[in-house]
């Protein structure tokens, strides 16, 4: 048998067992599930053209190499823990402010550029240190010596994890004082306690709960800026509409990143309109139906992650030409995800609206930043939020997709640090005024 001929074989040989995987999770999940499993198993039978060049064992090394290509996910900080309302386990990490150069070893842990290298690496590693630098300089001239700095706290997406905040953590590590916690049933954080045992359904006003839990725990005093991801963003507003006065007293800056403060149930994915009401209509119902079948459901996600990694990156990031290893770390953020987290989450973005919750962040400074490719919070909805709340700064970027912190970092960390700018101006505005 010919090279090509093997790897036909093979290539067919693998689409006909993702078929088989999906097909069997569609018979337990339903009609509807059933049509999943058709198309999941056409779309892999679609790929097996790459796979006639490229063996399952050539790509799976690519993944492997991708992996190790860069150090995304590995930051790590002081471990703590809040206890949800419902005793689910919330883990947070904490960065502390350290003096020094850039790059050397802080109390959160090691940094991202630490060490040399030669050539190209070695330049990018400098330009990442030179870069990091400036931003301590910046901080350091806005926020002085003589008041307290705002701790930076960063509330991640659905299907992500603290780690999706690595680059922005990387440039501020040592210069502010910042906390990283997972979201329930994500990352480090415990399964929450009322989904598994069925008494209570995930609710965005559940995350406010949970972020003012996380914020007691490891912000007990001092002001606080507050950095929102997608359904991060959506806890952050979670949080003002359940505790407004705690807002007007501790918030002194608000970022939402690539989020919406409602109409997510019009949201069209890039599919066609049929195509899009059908999805609104079915899935809820056939992700609660999969969640049920979990384990055969992840055998289905293994056996077709070729076909995956394409639609994550689709709807991930705007640009044909992102970095393969960022690609694939936004990647390894969501299939760590399990299927039964990704059922339990997905009903409560249909009746999210938090637009009047807004209010409470029209007195602190602002910053809405979006990517204008962005398929899962388009970027007309992070208008509409800057709209409720007039002196934000609005950013939309071109090309850059839902994931823009990954996709175009040093732009949001540039944002980022000038909204803290911002926000020392205007407390050193306030104390001067009370004085």
């Amino acid at each position: 048998m010919t090279d090509g001929t093997e790897a036909a074989a093979q290539a067919v040989e693998t689409a006909a067992e993702a078929a088989g995987n999906w097909a069997r999770a569609g018979r337990h999940a339903g009609v509807a599930g059933l049509a999943i499993g058709v198309v999941a198993a056409g779309a892999a039978a679609g790929v097996a053209i790459e796979r006639l060049t490229v063996g399952r064992g050539m790509r799976r090394r690519a993944r492997l190499a991708l992996d190790a290509a860069g150090p995304y996910g590995t930051l790590r900080g002081t471990p703590g823990a809040a206890i949800a309302e419902d005793g689910t386990e919330l883990y947070y990490e904490v960065d502390e402010v350290v003096d020094g150069p850039a790059g050397k070893r802080t109390k959160g842990g090691r940094t991202a550029v630490n060490g040399t290298a030669g050539g190209r690496a070695g330049k990018e590693v400098r330009a990442a240190q030179d870069a990091r630098s400036g931003l301590h300089k910046r901080l350091t001239a806005a926020l002085g010596r003589r008041s307290p700095a705002p701790t930076v706290v960063f509330s991640h997406g659905y299907c992500l994890s603290q780690d999706s905040w690595h680059f922005q953590r990387a440039a501020l590590r040592g210069a502010l004082r910042t906390v990283h916690w997972d979201q329930r049933s994500h990352g480090r954080s415990a399964r929450g306690h009322g989904q598994v045992d069925g008494t209570e359904p995930v609710t965005i006003d559940l995350l406010g709960r949970d972020l003012k839990a996380v914020l007691d725990a490891a912000v007990p005093e001092g002001p606080i800026v507050l950095v929102g991801h997608s359904m991060g963003g959506m806890t952050v507003m979670a949080l003002a509409d359940q505790f407004p006065e705690y807002v007007a007293e501790r918030v002194v800056g608000v970022a939402l990143i690539g989020t919406s403060a409602g109409r997510l149930s019009e949201v069209g994915f890039g599919l066609p309109s049929m195509g899009s009401k059908a999805f609104h209509w079915l899935a809820p119902g056939v992700l609660k139906a999969l969640g049920r079948q979990s384990e055969i459901v992840e055998r289905g996600r293994r056996a077709t992650a070729d076909l995956f990694a394409g639609l994550i990156k689709r709807y991930s990031f705007g640009s044909d030409d992102v970095d393969p290893a960022i690609a694939r770390f936004g990647e390894r953020l969501i299939e760590a995800t399990p299927i039964d987290v990704v059922a339990e989450f997905f009903p409560a973005f249909a009746v999210h609206d938090k637009t009047e919750a807004l209010v409470a962040y029209d007195a602190v400074p602002a910053l809405v930043l979006a990517g204008e490719e962005d398929l899962i919070t388009p970027a007309e909805h992070s208008r509409t939020i800057a709209e409720v709340l007039p002196d934000a700064e609005l950013v939309c970027v071109p090309g850059a997709g839902h994931l823009v912190m990954l996709e175009r970092p040093e732009l949001v960390n540039d944002h980022l640090v000038a909204l803290v700018e911002r926000a020392g101006a205007a407390a050193r505005r306030s104390r001067t005024a009370r004085a």
